[in-house]
């Protein structure tokens, strides 16, 4: 398979999804320079290697250009990239509940070993775990129910204060933002209430009795269903 700076095509693909689809509507990057700057910044590599693999990916017939150069998925490459998003909230999954691993551990090690599982593993570990609906941060395994569930979510930034939600999913491509949600408690299922957000971009809610404070990138990765 493909690789770019120790990247597969795949986690490409799978990088592209969560950009164009991170929740409620299509909202590609525009221009070229946009998307390679943000699909570098989310996988870790150089801009150059990542303009590289999104031409690559676009040779292949993976991705297209939109009208502002932004790089959209086509329709084999959305197919691609949404079994490889399966796979890796099965693969979370099967870390967790069998292998006792946390949550936060379980995504590292989910993108290490992605490319390590067959089709028909992939639909082993299903069966073996019950069919599960989400993966351990909240996203589901049916990318459809996925995309119908977006439009009921939004991030905690565009709560107005004193609203009351739960937390749904988590952002989960920051390993060490992933690692402070847990840490702080932060995790899908939990019910707070926002209590203000500062011009300065704090947010400060209410959990359990005890108030948080988290800055913009934080309660942006906070995707939650209002009360």
């Amino acid at each position: 398979m493909a690789q770019g700076q120790g990247h597969s095509v795949d986690e490409y693909l799978e990088t592209i999804y969560f950009l164009a689809f991170p929740i409620g509507e299509y909202r590609p990057a525009s221009g070229a320079s946009a998307i390679a700057s943000r699909v570098a910044e989310m996988l870790g590599v150089s801009r150059a290697s990542a303009g590289e693999m999104l031409k690559r990916l676009e040779a292949e017939g993976l991705i297209e250009r939109g009208e502002h150069k932004e790089a959209l998925l086509t329709t084999t490459g959305r197919a691609r990239a949404e079994k490889v998003v399966r796979k890796h909230r099965l693969i979370e999954r099967m870390l967790t509940d069998f292998m006792g691993y946390t949550a936060a551990e379980a995504h590292v090690h989910a993108d290490d070993l992605g490319d390590t599982f067959t089709e028909d593993m992939v639909e082993r570990i299903d069966r073996q775990l019950g069919h599960p609906e989400r993966c351990p941060h909240g996203w589901p395994t049916d990318v459809e129910f996925e995309k119908e569930e977006n439009l009921h979510l939004a991030p905690l930034t565009d709560l107005p204060p004193g609203s009351k939600a739960t937390i749904v999913r988590l952002a989960e491509h920051d390993g060490d933002l992933l690692h402070w949600f847990y840490d702080q408690g932060l995790a899908p299922g939990t019910d707070f209430e926002l209590l203000g957000a500062q011009t300065s971009g704090q947010f400060t809610i209410r959990v359990d009795g005890a108030e948080k404070t988290m800055g913009e990138k934080a309660a942006q990765g906070l995707y939650v269903r209002a009360a």
